[in-house]
Parts: C-alpha cells; sequence; structure tokens
C-alpha cells in the first residue's frame, strides 16, 4: 500500500477518534419507544441519578488496532465499530478510552477533564443492558455509577485558572461571512443514501463519507443547530480542510480546542472572547505533517515515526499545539486571533482511577 495511503487512513482515523471522541464513528440505532402513558409513569417512580445502574455490564481492555483491517474494512464502506452505541435497552461503548468515557458519563467536554495521562490512552468495551423503562437520556448517569464501581473513580468539579487560548477578534475586524441560524435535526425523517444517525456529547447528528484510496477521505457531520461540518483530507497536497456553516462562536471554540488537544494533555483549551453572537461560516486548512506529529507523539503508529519512540515526530511538528501554526493562520485569516491568557474555567478533576476495572 503506497506511503500516502497509509498516511491518510492513519490520519483520518486519529481525527476521528479525537475530533468526535470515537463519536464520528459510531452509528446510533433507534432507541426503543413506549407509550406517552407509560412513560410518564416510569418518570414518575424513576430513582435517582445516583441510583441508577445497568442490570448487567461486561467491561474489558480492547484489543490493539489492527490498522490494514480497518482501511480494508473503511474501503468496503464499513466504519469502524467505535463510540457510543445505544439500541433499545443494549448500550455499547466501543474501543473508548477511560477519558471517553468520563466525557460521556459526565457530560463534560475533553478539554473541561483533568486526569491521568494514561486515561487517553488505555481503550476498554463495554457492553451492557439498561433496565426495562430506561430512556437514552439515563445511559449517562448509568455509566458513570459503573466507572465509579468497576474502575474505582473518584471525581470532582472545580474552577481553577489555567492557561488558554482566547479566540478574539483581531484588529481589523471579523472577515466572517454570516450564515443562516441552522434548524434542528427531525430524528424522524428518514436517512439519506450513504448517510448514518450518531450521538454526539450535545446532541444528535448525521454523518456521511466517502473514500477514495486516491484522493483522500471526505466526511460530513451535520449537527442541526450547532451546524454542518465537512472535512477532507488532500493527500496531494497534505492539507485536512474543516469547513463548517451555521457555526456559532461557541461551537467554533469547541472544534477549535478539539484541534488543540491533538497535541497532548498539556495542550490548551480554546475560550471565546470574541463577542460574536451570530452564525458564520468558518474554514480550518491544517497541516498533515503537523497532526501526523501529534498522533505520533499520542502513541499513534504513523508511517514516516516510530510510535513514543524518542523524539516521535518532533521534526515534524511546526508547533507542538496539536495543529501547529496552521491552526493559527486560519484563524487569522477569518479576522480573528488566539491569544495566550489565563482564565478560570470549569474542570472536573479525576482524582483517583483504577487500569484493571474489577472483573465482571
Amino acid at each position: 500500500m503506497p506511503l500516502r495511503s497509509r498516511s491518510w487512513f492513519g490520519l483520518s482515523l486519529f481525527v476521528g477518534l479525537c475530533l468526535g471522541a470515537g463519536a464520528a464513528f459510531a452509528q446510533t440505532a433507534p432507541t426503543a419507544q413506549t407509550a406517552p402513558a407509560a412513560q410518564a409513569a416510569a418518570r414518575s417512580a424513576a430513582p435517582a441519578a445516583s441510583d441508577l445502574t445497568f442490570d448487567v455490564a461486561s467491561v474489558r481492555p480492547s484489543a490493539p488496532l489492527d490498522q490494514a483491517k480497518l482501511m480494508a474494512q473503511m474501503q468496503d464502506g464499513k466504519m469502524p465499530n467505535f463510540g457510543m452505541h445505544l439500541d433499545g435497552l443494549r448500550a455499547e461503548y466501543n474501543y473508548m478510552s477511560l477519558k471517553e468515557l468520563v466525557v460521556a458519563a459526565y457530560k463534560v467536554k475533553p478539554y473541561e477533564v483533568s486526569c491521568p495521562d494514561w486515561m487517553a490512552t488505555e481503550h476498554y468495551d463495554i457492553v451492557a443492558r439498561l433496565p426495562e423503562g430506561s430512556t437514552k437520556e439515563d445511559a449517562a448517569a448509568m455509566l458513570k455509577n459503573l466507572l465509579e464501581d468497576r474502575f474505582k473513580l473518584q471525581a470532582h468539579t472545580d474552577s481553577l485558572e489555567r492557561p488558554v487560548l482566547a479566540l478574539v477578534v483581531a484588529k481589523g475586524g471579523p472577515k466572517l461571512k454570516d450564515s443562516p441560524a441552522p434548524q434542528p435535526i427531525d430524528e424522524d425523517a428518514p436517512l439519506k443514501p450513504g448517510e448514518r444517525k450518531i450521538d454526539l456529547p450535545d446532541g444528535p447528528a448525521r454523518y456521511t463519507q466517502n473514500i477514495d484510496p486516491a484522493k483522500g477521505m471526505s466526511a460530513v457531520v451535520n449537527m442541526g443547530t450547532r451546524g454542518t461540518y465537512t472535512q477532507k483530507i488532500d493527500v496531494a497536497t497534505q492539507v485536512i480542510q474543516i469547513d463548517g456553516t451555521g457555526v456559532s462562536m461557541s461551537g467554533f471554540v469547541d472544534i477549535l480546542s478539539q484541534v488543540m488537544q491533538l497535541g497532548g494533555p498539556a495542550s490548551k483549551p480554546v475560550v471565546d472572547e470574541s463577542g460574536l453572537t451570530g452564525h458564520y461560516e468558518v474554514s480550518l486548512k491544517l497541516s498533515l505533517a503537523d497532526l501526523m506529529a501529534a498522533a505520533r507523539q499520542q502513541g499513534v503508529n504513523m508511517p514516516g515515526g516510530n510510535a513514543g519512540g524518542p523524539g516521535a515526530g518532533a521534526a515534524d511538528a511546526s508547533d507542538p499545539g496539536g495543529a501547529g501554526s496552521s491552526a493559527y493562520a486560519s484563524v487569522e485569516k477569518l479576522g480573528l486571533k488566539l491569544e495566550s491568557r489565563k482564565a478560570v474555567v470549569k474542570q472536573l478533576i479525576v482524582t483517583s482511577a483504577e487500569k484493571t476495572p474489577t472483573e465482571n
């Protein structure tokens, strides 16, 4: 297989896992429905969140990724079975790091979690059954209680002053094109050809992808009121292009924070201090070399470097902050700027957790 093909495949997998916390590859099946009267009765008798537990759950360390097998599946149009799946009373969390599981359970963003580094690299598979009468919304509380029980996870929230990147308007003013406010997703609408339903931490989405081994990969994620993003990986120009329409600044800083987190746990989150309140078209053009270097630094076995080896990828990256200087340059083209500051931010602080879960 050509080196460039293996490069964009590994990068697309890595970016998908990081930007979507695994959710971009998770097709969510319809949740079991009950009559309104039955739902109201169940709600009136529903236990407190602290008492919600799965009927039964299996927790196992994930098997190592087989990139050759995954690429073959993707070329056949089959997306990897990663992320969260809720199908009626069955819940699956496939190849998710303990940090990603915390994000799903506590309903926070990845950059709001402070935890030991190993929690972002150790992956697990969880298969569980929800009790009769449960809803999709109950799964997060059940997962939280499972993590606290099986991993002995302890965490608390706090507001801490920490280094951040503030998104501000540049001296010449914003150069953003206004975009109509997007409409909510109709979860009952039939799927278009090639389209999938997915669940993201902030709500439902629709996802389509196209893979061409000669040209690269493209994907579209429609997040309803949170905007629509198109990601393209061009192997000829060695560029990853992310374009958004109907995007608010709060949504844009979420994407920027996820991009910056590709640089590892020391990367800075992005906070919105632009004062802009509309919906806009946004664009990020990221260096493939920068992101591949970031992937190697986090232990992903990318072509052209030894994963985890001394100085792995250091020569490739123009900046240690994940997307390197390419992200900063993209933001400046929008008439915006990323400034290093300190700010008080909400954090979920994991004080202890065990790598090996208690036996099933």
